[in-house]
C-alpha cells in the first residue's frame, strides 16, 4: 500500500528497472520543502556534559535519540524509509552514523498472515536495526496514534500544502515483516515519549510482542536425519553490560538535562563499548552517488527466458525398479538423493550452526568449505539448507533467499553477478550492470532486506585473471547492510590464499570447515545404507567391506565406492545365475574400471596430455556442448594449472606443451580437432567416454584434483 494518501509528484521518467522495483516501496517523499536547507554543511555530534553523543546537528537542523526520521531510499522513485534514532557514533572508518530502529510499510510485509486492515499512512514498528550514515537523513517524521492523528487532521488526510505532508504517519502495531508476526494494538503515545523515550523499553516491547509465531524455536542438537536444530532468533543487536562508571554517567546525564542541548539523555542500546571520539572531519550532508541507483548507465532488464516444453515419457518405479538388482543399481547411483547423509554428522552440525546463526542474527557471513572430491560437501550443504527452509515454512526461522551458483555451469564467472541479482530482485540484467547494482544494494541500508544464502559450488572454476569475482563474493558479506551469507565449496583448502594476496585473504574473516576423506568404516556404512530395504540380500557384507577398504586406501571418495558396487551389481544381474555380489565380483569390477586398455593408455599419458584432457572435461561441463574452441581449452588449462600446487603441471600448461599434447591425442584417436585456423583455432571434441577419462585421471597425483566431480 502507499504509505501516504496523496499522489506522488511527477518525477523523471523511470527506467525499466525502477518500474520493476515499484512493488517494493518505502514511503513517498518530496524534497520541495527540504527542512535540511539547501547549503551543503557538515554534520556534527551533539554531546552532553559526560561526553555521550545524544544527537547530531547539520546547520539549523538537529536530530536526537528518540526522534523519528526520514532516511533516503531510492532516489529515482522519490521514496524514503522511516526509522527511530537509537544511538549516534562513529564507525570503524570514522564515518558518522545513526543507529535506527526501522518502521515498515504494509507493502513490505508478505506472507499468508498479512493483515488487510492497514490504514493510509500506517507504519509498523520493526524489530530490526541498522546503522545509517548521517548524510542519508532526509528530515524528520511525525508518528502518531490513530486518535491523535484524527485530532490533528479530522478529515484523515494531511493537506497537500502543509509542511507535514508526506511526513506524518500512524503507528498502532509492531510487526516483524520477515515472519509476518504482529503485536497487539497499542497507543503510540504510551510507548513513545519524544526525546526522553527509553529505547530499551521500546526494543524489549517489540522483541517480545513479535515472537508469538515462533514459540517452537528453541535450541536443540541438529541431526542429519529427522531432528533439526532450532535456534532462538535474536533480531536486535547484542547488548553489552554497562559498567558502574558508565551507569553513574547516565545518572549524572539526567540530572544535568536542563543544561543539555536536547534536554535529557534517554538510555540507548549499544553494540560495543564506548569508543574514543575521533577528530576526523565531519562529512557533508549529501554524498553524490552513494545512496541512489547509478544513473550514468542505462539499465536494461532482460525478459525471462522462455522454454518450449518437450514431450516427456513418465516411467513408473514399479516397472523399471521391479527387480532387486534394478533397485540396487538405482540406489547406488551417485545421482540418487538418499533420505539421510550418514557419517557427516559433525560437519552437518558445524555448517548448520554457522548458517542458522547468521540467518537469525541478520548478519553477513562467509563459510569456506573444502575437501577432496566425493566427500559429501555439496550434499551436506544442500541438506542443511533444505532443513532450514522447512523451519521457515513452519515459521520457526526467519525467511531467507537461497541461490546456488555452480562454477561448472556458467560459461563466464562474471555471470555469477547476474544470477545473484536475479535471486535477490527477480530481474535479469547483464553481468556488468548486476555488479553495480549489487555494490549499491550491499552498501545501502534497507528495512526490507532479508538474508540471502549463496551456495558457490565448484569455486575453483570461478577464478578470474583479476580475481574480482572471488574477492567480491568474499568481501560483500562483511558489508554493514548486506545480510549476504556465502557458502563457498572448493576442492582445495588454500584457494583464497593462492588466488588472493595474503593481505586481502587474511582480513576476509572466513569461517573454514574441512571435509576429510571417508574412512573404510564410513564408506561401508554409506553403501549399506543405500542398500537398506533392497530385497534378497544380493550384496554380501564382506563384499561391501572389501570395496570400502580398497577405495579408502586410495582416495576416500564415496562416489568411487558407489560406482564400483553398482558395476558389481550389473555384472551379477546380467550373469546367467543371478547370484550375489561377492568379493571376487568386486575385484572384477575394480579391475574393469582401472585396467582396461583405454584406462591403461590414459594413465600412461604425459602430464601435458592429462592436463589438456582435464581442461577439456571442465570446458565441456562449463559450456554444456561437446565441441569447444581450442583456445578456450588452452585458457581453461592455464587457469587450472595456476591453481595447482605442482610445479611440473604449471610448466607443461604453456602453449607449446599443450600444442604437442593435442597432436598426440589426435593421433591416438582420443580427441578430434576440426576446422583448424591457426594453432589456437578449430573445435575440439572428445572421442572417448567422459567417464573413462575421469576414472583414469581421478586418482592421478598430478591432475587428480583438476578432474573434480
Amino acid at each position: 500500500m502507499p504509505a501516504t494518501a496523496s499522489p506522488q509528484r511527477t518525477r523523471k521518467k523511470r527506467t525499466s528497472l525502477s518500474a520493476a522495483r515499484s512493488r517494493l516501496r518505502g514511503v513517498a517523499r518530496e524534497d520541495s520543502d527540504d527542512e535540511l536547507g539547501t547549503e551543503d554543511l557538515p554534520w556534527e555530534f551533539v554531546t552532553n556534559k559526560s561526553g555521550h553523543n545524544i544527537g547530531a546537528r547539520m546547520g539549523s537542523f538537529d536530530v536526537a535519540i528518540g526522534d523519528c526520521i526520514l532516511i533516503k531510499g531510492e532516489e529515482l522513485q522519490g521514496e524514503a524509509y522511516v526509522g527511530m534514532c537509537c544511538e549516534f557514533e562513529e564507525n570503524e572508518d570514522g564515518e558518522m552514523m545513526c543507529n535506527v530502529m526501522w518502521f515498515s510499510t504494509a507493502g513490505e510485509i508478505k506472507g499468508k498472515k498479512k493483515r488487510t486492515d492497514n490504514l493510509p499512512n500506517e507504519l509498523y514498528l520493526n524489530p530490526n536495526y541498522d546503522e545509517v550514515p548521517l548524510p542519508s537523513i532526509n528530515g524528520k517524521a511525525l508518528v502518531l496514534s490513530r486518535p491523535e492523528f484524527l485530532k490533528k487532521y479530522p478529515d484523515g488526510i494531511v493537506p497537500r500544502k502543509s509542511k507535514e505532508h508526506g511526513k506524518v504517519f500512524i503507528c498502532r502495531r509492531a510487526c516483524n515483516p520477515r515472519t509476518t508476526t504482529y503485536s497487539e494494538e497499542f497507543v503510540w503515545e504510551d510507548l513513545w515519549h519524544g526525546r526522553k523515550t527509553d529505547i530499551f523499553e521500546i526494543r524489549d516491547f517489540v522483541k517480545q510482542n513479535t515472537k508469538a509465531a515462533r514459540k517452537n524455536a528453541t535450541t536443540g542438537e541438529p541431526s542429519p536425519r529427522k531432528q533439526t536444530r532450532k535456534r532462538k532468533a535474536e533480531l536486535d543487536y547484542e547488548e553489552e553490560d554497562v559498567d558502574d562508571d558508565e551507569g553513574d554517567n547516565y545518572k549524572s546525564d539526567k540530572s544535568a538535562s536542563d543544561d543539555d542541548d536536547f534536554g535529557g539523555v534517554p538510555r540507548t542500546p549499544s553494540r560495543r563499548g564506548k569508543r574514543q571520539q575521533k577528530p576526523a572531519a565531519t562529512p557533508s550532508r549529501r554524498t553524490p552517488g552513494k545512496f541512489g541507483t547509478p544513473t550514468h548507465k542505462r539499465i536494461i532488464v532482460k525478459k525471462a527466458l522462455l522454454f518450449t516444453p518437450l514431450a516427456c515419457r513418465t516411467l513408473s518405479p514399479a516397472t523399471h525398479l521391479s527387480s532387486p538388482y534394478a533397485l540396487a543399481r538405482h540406489r547406488l547411483h551417485v545421482a540418487t538423493l538418499p533420505p539421510s547423509l550418514p557419517c557427516r554428522e559433525e560437519e552437518f552440525t558445524e555448517v548448520y550452526t554457522h548458517l542458522s546463526a547468521a540467518i537469525t542474527e541478520g548478519t553477513g557471513s562467509c563459510i569456506y568449505i573444502s575437501g577432496t572430491p566425493g566427500t559429501g560437501k555439496t550434499a551436506t550443504v544442500r541438506e542443511v539448507v533444505s532443513q532450514l527452509q522447512a523451519l521457515v515454512v513452519q515459521e520457526e526461522l526467519d525467511d531467507f533467499t537461497f541461490v546456488e551458483i555452480n562454477g561448472m555451469k556458467v560459461t563466464d564467472p562474471h555471470q555469477s553477478y547476474s544470477l545473484l541479482w536475479e535471486a535477490i530482485k527477480g530481474e535479469r540484467v547483464s553481468s556488468s550492470q548486476a555488479l553495480g547494482l549489487l555494490e549499491h544494494e550491499f552498501s545501502t541500508p534497507s528495512p526490507r532486506r532479508v538474508p540471502c544464502v549463496v551456495l558457490m559450488d565448484e569455486l575453483d572454476q570461478l577464478v578470474t585473471r583479476g580475481q574480482g569475482v572471488m574477492y567480491n563474493f568474499f568481501n560483500w558479506p562483511g558489508g554493514r547492510y548486506s545480510r549476504l551469507i556465502v557458502l563457498a565449496v572448493a576442492n582445495t583448502m588454500d584457494l583464497p590464499e593462492r588466488t588472493l594476496s595474503n593481505k586481502i585473504s587474511s582480513r576476509l574473516g572466513l569461517t573454514r570447515i574441512t571435509f576429510p576423506g571417508y574412512t573404510h568404516s564410513q564408506l561401508q556404512t554409506i553403501i549399506a545404507s543405500r542398500l537398506e530395504g533392497v530385497p534378497g540380500n544380493i550384496v554380501d557384507p564382506d563384499a561391501i567391506q572389501f570395496a570400502a577398504r580398497k577405495v579408502a586406501a586410495v582416495s576416500g571418495d564415496a562416489r568411487r565406492a558407489l560406482d564400483i558396487c553398482r558395476r558389481a551389481v550389473e555384472m551379477v544381474e546380467y550373469a546367467d545365475n543371478n547370484g550375489k555380489v561377492t568379493i571376487p565380483i568386486i575385484k572384477k569390477a575394480i579391475t574393469e574400471s582401472t585396467s582396461s586398455p583405454l584406462q591403461t593408455f590414459l594413465k600412461l599419458l604425459p602430464v601435458s596430455s592429462k592436463v589438456f584432457l582435464a581442461a577439456l572435461l571442465a570446458r565441456v561441463r562449463r559450456s554444456g556442448v561437446a565441441d569447444n574452441l581450442l583456445s578456450d581449452i588452452y585458457e581453461e588449462a592455464e587457469r587450472m594449472a595456476a591453481l595447482a600446487n605442482d610445479e611440473d603441471v604449471r610448466e607443461v600448461a604453456g602453449r607449446n606443451g599443450l600444442t604437442q599434447a593435442v597432436a598426440g591425442l589426435v593421433d591416438a584417436g582420443v580427441v578430434g580437432v576440426e576446422g583448424k585456423r591457426g594453432e589456437r583455432g578449430g573445435r575440439v571434441r572428445c572421442l572417448v567416454g567422459e567417464e573413462d577419462i575421469k576414472m583414469a585421471l581421478r586418482g592421478d597425483k598430478e591432475v587428480g584434483a583438476m578432474v573434480g566431480a
